[in-house]
């Protein structure tokens, strides 16, 4: 357990649903683990007891990507965790992979409404649909800095990524928003928007149960990742997301999190202060080193980031160089030059 982990509590200890199986977090609220392919292995799925128009049931939050073994996973969750009743309704908080890749599976095997917000929705349908990356996504980096060869080689041959791990999307879906108030067992749970991490998250609080589902939002060991892409190139992510997660600041000190990855726990303003230091360390880094000499983002990486990175999590850390450069760029406080080998560099207005 890392120092800030102290400011946190697991009530759960170290406990975790095996696979296929689920635990008990809360009254009528269900935890599954399921694996994943990449270096985050795991995401959080939750599963709440339900009855819609009169039909007892089940609604689950986040689905996980599209591959055999989560699907294999799914089906022991059918086969032994609903007690006999049907999905009535599938939520996906967002449209990264991992949260929505088998929303079309399983609202097509239980007949049931997606709910979604919109801008995650469509985004996720072009992504299905067309991909994302290739020419535009290697340009933007290349903009960035990142211009050797085999990198740009690799970025440009990633369209089919997104697609991979979400084939499809399903044809219709009921829109959530910020605010909106779900009926879900009995509870009402209402519907927080955040900002920065995916273009419009969709995180749900009950003040009944005094729970949080926070999706990416809200995680307890790791920050949520928060880049700048190329379909927003001059975006400022990084200040919706420091203003997202102080939505969360109004909610009760005892408030149960039950986040995307990681380990349902309490403890979440300090967590919102945490994550807000976090970023301003970041921030204090950056400007020291635009202060000493013009950097591009890639020149920024290696002091944001002090460990060795693939070219996938290299693309996150340049899209996280890129939001908090972009974030004193956009206030002034850095002025950006596009200098004779086409790669933007960000200096000190002092």
């Amino acid at each position: 357990m890392n120092t800030l982990e102290h400011e946190l509590h697991y009530p759960l200890a170290d406990a975790m649903p095996a696979p296929g199986e689920t635990i008990q977090v809360a009254p009528n609220v269900r935890w599954i683990r399921m694996g994943l392919p990449f270096a985050l292995n795991h995401i959080n799925l939750w599963l709440l007891r339900d009855e819609i128009d009169g039909v007892p049931g089940w609604t689950v939050v986040d689905c996980c990507i599209d591959k055999p073994e989560s699907r294999t996973q799914w089906q022991q969750i059918f086969d032994t965790q609903l007690q006999g009743l049907p999905i009535l309704r599938v939520i996906v908080t967002h449209m990264h992979p991992d949260h929505v890749g088998l929303a079309h599976w399983l609202c097509e095997k239980w007949n049931a409404p997606l709910w979604m917000s919109a801008t995650d929705f469509n985004a996720a349908r072009i992504g299905s649909s067309l991909g994302f990356g290739g020419e535009l996504s290697a340009a933007f980096y290349a903009t960035h800095g990142l211009v050797d060869p085999e990198s740009v080689t690799k970025i440009k041959a990633r369209t089919g990524y997104y697609s991979a791990l979400v084939p499809a999307m399903p044809p219709s879906y009921r829109r959530m928003m910020d605010g909106d108030v779900i009926r879900i067992g009995g509870q009402e749970w209402r519907c927080i928007s955040g900002y920065g991490h995916a273009p419009e998250h969709i995180a749900l609080y009950s003040d009944t149960l005094k729970v949080l589902i926070g999706g990416d939002m809200m995680l307890p060991r790791i920050s949520t990742n928060v880049s700048v892409f190329e379909l927003e190139p001059e975006g400022n992510p990084l200040q919706l997301f420091l203003d997202s997660i102080d939505k969360f600041a109004p909610l009760p000190t005892d408030t149960l999190t039950l986040p995307s990855h990681g380990k349902p726990f309490t403890g979440l303003h300090a967590r919102i202060a945490q994550l807000h230091n976090h970023h301003r360390d970041r921030l204090d880094e950056v400007m020291e080193a635009c202060t000493a000499k013009p950097c591009s983002a890639t020149d920024i990486v290696p002091i944001m980031f002090k460990r060795e990175l693939d070219l996938h999590q290299m693309t996150f850390a340049m899209g996280e160089a890129v939001a908090h450069l972009n974030y004193f760029w956009l206030l002034g406080k850095l002025q950006r030059n596009l200098n004779a080998d086409n790669v933007y560099r960000f200096s000190n207005k002092g």
